[in-house]
């Protein structure tokens, strides 16, 4: 709602954006990156020293486990990276956020079978966190539009 005053003026009402700093949607997408990082991370480890977190049989399809691992590992510390770009306001780091995570989403489904429950769960973060960084608009395409 514009005020009389802010009329008469044409001045919003609206807090200005500071340049640099991610909106609200954005800064979730990093945080939540920063998240999935640690579970690959974490994973990747666990996985990398064979340890007996994961079932003993589990069929992967490509590659063993320790494989696997080390797959997790370098996702994990890529996306990271990402998450300290993304929450920095850096727009690279979010076009390559996208394709990261989509590609960690696509990985986790080599192993559904195994992993159904984990590798669920995992892919809906990495698409609600593409989705997060896809909708958001630079800020600007409602600058002076009465509401």
């Amino acid at each position: 709602m514009v005020s009389p005053a802010s009329s008469a003026t044409g001045v919003s009402e609206k807090p200005a954006k500071r340049h640099g700093c991610p909106s609200g949607m954005v800064t979730f997408a990093g945080v939540l990156v920063f998240i999935l990082a640690l579970f690959n991370g974490l994973n990747g480890i666990a996985g990398i020293n064979r340890s007996h977190v994961f079932v003993d049989g589990a069929h992967i399809v490509v590659g063993d486990l320790r494989a696997w691992g080390w797959t997790l590992l370098v996702l994990g510390i890529l996306l990271a990276l990402i998450a300290a770009g993304i929450l920095a306001g850096s727009q690279l780091a979010r076009w390559v956020g996208v394709a990261v995570l989509s590609l960690n989403a696509f990985s986790h489904m080599w192993v559904v079978s195994s992993y159904p429950l984990w590798s669920v769960l995992i892919i809906v973060l990495d698409i609600l966190a593409i989705y997060a960084l896809c909708v958001h608009g630079d800020g600007h395409e409602h600058e002076g539009a009465a509401h």
